[in-house]
């Protein structure tokens, strides 16, 4: 790779390919993007977004444009927001969001519109407000405030269509508290809080609909290695079996034998190459191969043959990875493939459609 880049995102398009965006590089933010085709194992550079940003993020569409918002660009903190359209490679510009923002979440609700919760905006701080995106206008409408300001945060589409938004960051702390989003009514209610504070975890929908988390920040800064399980029937955390090493800016991906796999990320300022394996079965963690390279920041991405595709990240001794490398479920065992154009670090989990 050429160049690195962090805080960036990446999304899997209808055709398969992963698009990258944007992030921070050696020239500092940038507005370029690239496509890997898993067809060919290859990376391609698309048009460039209309603005530079990072800490942005990405959402598909149901008519499969991708929905760029918020970030850090060059003179700030961005609302604005971009369409990528795949069959031309073209971006055009859309409505503003209503507040400028960056470390939000944005989540596609099952009536095609986008949730953008949380962040944080120069002007006013950290944010509870959250806001609707309808595709078939272009425009955003103010939804109801989140209960509590949040940033670091996660949200997850529940089977129900709900959203549920778990910890992160709030006012002067950091929080394990979590709250639902119901789309019919555009109202937020609190639900039962996670047994531990955290914050940089993971949040990931099971095959059983319920909810696993994983390791993060906690309280006085111990980086965790437990996760617990959201019960959505009801509306409470139980703990489940710890991961075997504590983690933070790692990935978690859910397998289609309803697995969860969890790559990387960090414990304090070392970089990982553990992997390991939650089965939602037994409740217990497995250690499998390790990947090649350690990484945090990176990016995990289930292709339609089932193999996982990890790219880029940070590692301690090379700094920036140019490498990417698959895992084959089938045997545990990691491949070294082809690089990206631009090396990349501080990636979004991704899941290509099967």
């Amino acid at each position: 790779m050429n160049n690195g880049r962090h805080f960036h995102t990446a999304s899997v398009l209808s055709n398969g390919k992963v698009l990258v965006t944007g992030g921070i590089g050696i020239s500092g933010v940038l507005n370029s993007a690239e496509l890997y085709d898993p067809l060919t194992s290859t990376w391609t550079i698309t048009s460039n977004m209309i603005n530079a940003r990072s800490e942005h993020t990405a959402s598909v569409l149901s008519n499969g444009k991708v929905l760029v918002t918020g970030g850090i660009g060059i003179s700030g903190v961005l609302n604005s927001a971009e369409l990528y359209d795949p069959s031309t490679g073209t971006w055009t510009t859309t409505g503003n969001m209503t507040s400028a923002r960056r470390y939000h979440t944005a989540s596609v609700l099952l009536n095609g519109k986008v949730l953008v919760t949380g962040g944080y905006n120069d002007n006013i701080g950290y944010l509870n407000i959250a806001e609707l995106y309808d595709p078939s206008t272009g425009t955003w409408t103010t939804a109801s405030n989140m209960s509590n300001i949040r940033y670091w945060h996660t949200a997850s589409v529940l089977s129900n269509g709900k959203v549920i938004v778990t910890g992160g960051a709030v006012t002067g702390s950091f929080s394990n508290s979590a709250e639902l989003y119901d789309p019919s009514t555009s109202t937020w209610t609190t639900t039962g809080n996670m047994t531990n504070t955290r914050y940089w975890h993971t949040a990931s929908v099971l095959l059983n609909e319920k909810v696993l988390v994983t390791g993060g920040y906690g309280t006085a800064g111990i980086i965790l290695s437990s996760a617990e399980l959201y019960d959505l029937s009801t509306g409470t955390w139980t703990a489940t079996g710890n991961m075997n090493n504590a983690r933070y800016y790692h990935t978690a991906s859910v397998l289609s034998n309803g697995k969860v796999l969890v790559t990387g990320g960090a414990n304090g300022n070392i970089g990982l190459n553990s992997v390991e394996l939650y089965d939602p079965s037994t409740s217990a963690w497995e250690t499998i191969g390790s990947m090649t390279n350690t990484r945090w920041y990176h990016t995990a991405s289930i292709l339609s043959n089932g193999k996982v595709l990890v790219t880029g990240g940070l590692n301690n001794n090379i700094g920036h990875v140019s490498s990417a490398e698959l895992y084959d479920p089938l045997t545990s065992t990691w491949t070294t493939i082809g690089s990206m154009n631009n090396a990349q670090n501080s990636h979004t989990a991704s899941v290509l459609s099967n």
